[in-house]
């Protein structure tokens, strides 16, 4: 392999450009700026040279189908969202998109406009066109994953209340956007401090990248190809290309699409927490009944009230509100099934989404009152918060057990 730094032949652009040659194949990298109209016209001059002949991105085929079809997310069964365990990757997704919406309202730029161009261009001279970013959802997961347990609530609260806020997007947040990309943007507070979110976030997709163009586009399947994506990525992207790739780059790739398995504690607990429970009323009412049916009642009354409170503090409806209550106290007990799902199931069966809920659930989400307003991000509301309402219903009713019981025995 022999790299080029300079791009002879072509056009100045605004952002840089890395040449690496490999074989018979050169690869032509555009670092862009994601709010940037140069950018986008970078883009365009250089495709209309006809130096290229394929164009790589950095999207995945979740960003390039949302790109093509802006209601895609809003299309999705919800139901089968919320018994699949994928609410969270859902609502993540929801306000990464009304984090970016923010920014295209006050910049006057709509974020990813480079990427944009570069489908339309690729379109219009009939080029083949590569994803070669890593699917988003899996970058979260391993995200998740990756950083200890005790970070994940400060982190995913820190990304729900940034793109919740009323404020305006701090202009430095813009700037960070034209080297990265709106996850980089988000979690860069943390991403420099933290290894354990660098690494998923930035420095596993620069190898991802490298190795899906080892797979799409290897050395003299193409003579040229014109790579964009965030300047963030240039220097790393560029080093993994210059670099010896393996023979057969799927096996890599697949391992970085892998999600870690959750820790066995994490299966354990809620099977653990249930027996203690239940062992805990067994002892009540071995001491007396009076005291049996005390615990039980507190048990339902916390895990109940708490749970229809989370509810209707997202205006859920009232038939929600009361299914919530009874069903909290029994779902706690059962690990298979959880209250924000029932909450959910009866939200749906009592406010069914309307086409017009799915046509502006983008546009809704960026803005506060909005996911109140749209009964799509309203339902994954009423899941989000009867599921903490019931988390914290359990943890307080059982230490209450726990204290009635120790008390009993002094």
């Amino acid at each position: 392999m022999s790299p080029t730094d300079t791009a002879s032949m072509l056009p100045t652009t605004s952002g840089p450009l890395k040449t690496v040659t490999v074989g018979d194949t050169r690869y032509t990298l555009l670092g862009t700026a994601h709010v940037s109209a140069e950018s986008a016209d970078d883009v365009r001059k250089l495709i209309e040279t006809g130096e290229f002949d394929a164009v790589a991105i950095e999207l995945c085929d979740a960003r390039h189908h949302s790109m093509a079809n802006p209601n895609a997310m809003g299309e999705q069964d919800l139901f089968q969202v919320f018994k699949q365990g994928k609410a969270g990757m859902v609502a993540a997704s929801l306000a990464l998109g009304a984090f970016q919406q923010r920014i295209a309202e006050q910049s006057g730029i709509q974020p990813g406009a480079e990427m944009r161009a570069a489908v339309d261009e690729a379109k219009r001279l009939d080029l083949p066109l590569l994803l070669v970013d890593r699917d988003v959802g899996i970058t979260l997961k391993r995200i998740y994953r990756n950083v200890p347990w005790w970070q994940r609530f400060s982190l995913f609260s820190g990304l729900l209340g940034s793109v919740l806020s009323r404020q305006d997007v701090a202009q430095e947040e813009i700037e960070k956007l034209k080297e990265g990309d709106i996850l980089e943007a988000t979690f860069s507070e943390f991403a420099a401090e933290s290894e354990a979110l660098y690494t998923p976030l930035i420095r596993e997709r620069d190898r991802y990248m490298a190795l899906r163009l080892a797979e799409d586009a290897p050395p003299g399947r193409y003579q040229h190809v014109l790579v964009i994506l965030g300047a963030g990525h240039l220097k790393g992207t560029g080093e993994h290309l210059q670099a010896p790739l393996p023979d057969s780059p799927t096996a890599e790739r697949e391992s970085l699409e892998a999600t870690p398995p959750p820790s066995k504690l994490w299966k354990i607990l809620p099977w653990a927490i249930t027996a203690l429970v239940l062992i805990g009323f067994a002892i009540g009412f071995s001491r007396n009944t009076e005291l049996g049916w005390q615990l039980v009642l507190e048990w339902f009354l916390i895990n109940g009230v708490l749970s229809s409170a989370a509810t209707i503090a997202a205006l859920a409806h009232p038939v929600t509100v009361v299914a919530t209550f009874f069903a909290a106290p029994l779902t706690s007990l059962n690990p298979t099934i959880g209250a924000g799902f029932v909450a959910a199931g009866v939200e749906l069966y009592m406010r069914k989404p309307k086409v017009r809920d799915f046509s502006t659930l983008r546009h809704d989400v960026a803005h506060l009152k909005g996911w109140w307003k749209n009964r799509v991000s309203r339902t994954l509301l009423v899941f989000m918060l009867a599921t903490l309402g019931s988390a914290a219903g359990t943890w307080i009713a059982g230490f209450r057990i726990a204290g009635a019981l120790f008390g009993s025995a002094a």
